[in-house]
């Protein structure tokens, strides 16, 4: 659901009212068109979601006080201004026997014919502090916590098959997305007593970090790859469709 600082300025109340008639506490609040988990928050009352808009509809750059002491901002927390913002269903474990989120990297290959080849990479569990991961958490070194490959299960047979159906979920999305170079993929995944396994998208990072706290260089390790060799393949890429494009257009 959008949440526009129109409506919310003009009948508060209302546009209250129209959040609590879709969805119940708590929910998750962020920015439209941000990432890196900037402003990302678990809402868990009214109070919560007054000053969640009061945030994000104020005027100047600096924290509002009241506002920001509601959510337990910290001093310098990045908080974007915006004009709208969205409110979505909070994905918890329920009755699954397992529930975690996983992060997975993947690289896209072209052969002489131009066709499109997907590498995709055993995901990482990611693991947060709160409610959310931080920005901190995702980017600075000893901050974050991401285990690669993620623990599907204590069993090696059935997180051997789990990962398989996660890589070929992630698979089918690239290809829907006709994602190129790289890219990392967001998920939660829920695990029941019959290892039934649910996998539910977050995002897709189509440039994602490479910082010494992001996990896709532990990933792209398991395949082989060292740091530069991954940056080399990334870089082989572009010049493959730069001389596939080249070829294409001197044939028509």
């Amino acid at each position: 659901m959008l949440v526009e600082e129109r409506e919310w300025s003009e009948n508060q109340e209302r546009t209250r009212s129209n959040i609590l008639s879709r969805f119940s506490f708590p929910f998750i609040a962020k920015p439209v068109d941000d990432g890196c988990s900037a402003a990302v928050k678990k809402i868990k009352n009214e109070k919560e979601l007054i000053a969640f808009a009061g945030m994000i509809f104020r005027r100047a750059d600096a924290h509002e006080k009241n506002a920001a002491a509601v959510l337990q901002l910290k001093a310098n927390e990045e908080f974007p201004r915006k004009k709208s913002f969205m409110i979505e269903t909070l994905i918890e474990k329920g009755t699954a026997k397992h529930f975690l989120e996983i992060t997975g990297g993947l690289l896209t290959g072209m052969n002489d014919n131009g066709e499109i080849s997907y590498e995709i990479f055993p995901a990482s569990e990611a693991l947060s502090e709160g409610d959310v991961l931080s920005l901190e958490e995702k980017f600075l070194a000893g901050e974050g916590q991401n285990i690669t490959p993620a623990r599907y299960s204590k069993s090696k047979k059935d997180a051997e098959q789990i990962s398989q159906q996660v890589e070929k979920e992630f698979l089918k999305a690239a290809k829907v997305l006709n994602i190129e170079g790289y890219a990392r993929i967001d998920a939660f995944v829920k695990i029941d007593e019959n290892n039934r396994t649910e996998i539910i998208f977050i995002e897709v990072n189509s440039l994602p970090g490479m910082t010494p706290a992001t996990c896709i260089f532990h990933q792209c390790a398991l395949h082989g790859y060292k740091p530069y060799d991954f940056i080399d393949a990334i870089l082989d890429y572009g010049k493959s469709r730069s001389k596939h494009q080249s070829a294409v257009g001197s044939w028509q």
